[in-house]
C-alpha cells in the first residue's frame, strides 16, 4: 500500500480488509515504511505488515464505530520497520495474526534474519517474517463499562427528564384549570 495514502488515515478510525479473518476496525496510531499500528477494541494494539493489508476502508461520513478513548500518555513498542517491532517484542506473549489456521500465540522468543521463532506450549515454531500478516501483545486500554456510561447518560439527561416532568404537570395543571371554567 501507499505510504502517503496510508498516512492520511492517521488518527481516523479505519477497517482494514472487507472481512475474514484478519479484519478488524481500529484507530490508526502510527504509519511506518512496511507496517501501520492500529488500536482495536478487542485486540489492543495491532502491528499490520503493509504488504499483506488488501483494503482500507474509512467511513467519510458517519465513522466507524470506536468506543475506546485513546490517553495522550498512551504507549506502545514502536520501530522504524516490521522486523525491528517483532525484535522489540522478544520474550514478549504475543498473537500473530488475527484467525484461522495461521494463527499463533506464543513468546516471541527470537527475530533471525527473516525468520521469527515463538515458543508455544512445548514447542518451538519457526516462521517465515513475509507470512506474519500482523502482530498483536498485551497493551489494551479498557472499554467504557456500560453502567458508567449509563451514569453519565442519566446525569446529562436528568436535567430533560425533570424538565418534561415539570412541563408534563403544567399542562395536567392548565387542562384542569380549563375544565373548571
Amino acid at each position: 500500500m501507499n505510504k502517503d495514502l496510508i498516512l492520511s488515515l492517521k488518527d481516523k478510525v479505519i477497517q482494514i480488509d472487507r472481512g475474514g479473518p484478519e479484519s478488524r476496525v481500529g484507530k490508526v496510531l502510527a504509519v511506518e515504511d512496511d507496517h501501520i499500528i492500529v488500536l482495536t477494541e478487542d485486540d489492543g494494539v495491532i502491528y499490520y505488515n503493509t504488504h499483506h493489508i488488501k483494503s482500507l476502508t474509512d467511513n467519510a461520513k458517519d465513522g466507524l464505530q470506536f468506543d475506546l478513548e485513546v490517553p495522550e500518555d498512551f504507549e506502545y513498542v514502536t520501530a522504524k520497520d516490521f522486523k525491528s517491532v517483532l525484535e522489540n517484542l522478544r520474550y514478549v506473549w504475543v498473537q500473530i495474526n488475527r484467525g484461522g489456521p495461521e494463527k499463533l500465540e506464543g513468546v516471541l522468543y527470537e527475530v533471525i534474519d527473516d525468520i521469527v521463532a515463538i515458543i508455544s506450549h512445548e514447542e518451538v515454531i519457526r516462521l517465515p517474517l513475509f507470512h506474519i500478516r500482523n502482530v498483536s501483545y498485551g497493551v489494551k486500554l479498557e472499554k467504557t463499562k456500560p453502567e458508567e456510561a449509563e451514569a453519565k447518560n442519566d446525569s446529562h439527561n436528568s436535567g430533560d427528564k425533570k424538565k418534561e416532568n415539570n412541563d408534563k404537570n403544567e399542562d395536567k395543571k392548565k387542562d384542569s384549570e380549563g375544565g373548571k371554567k
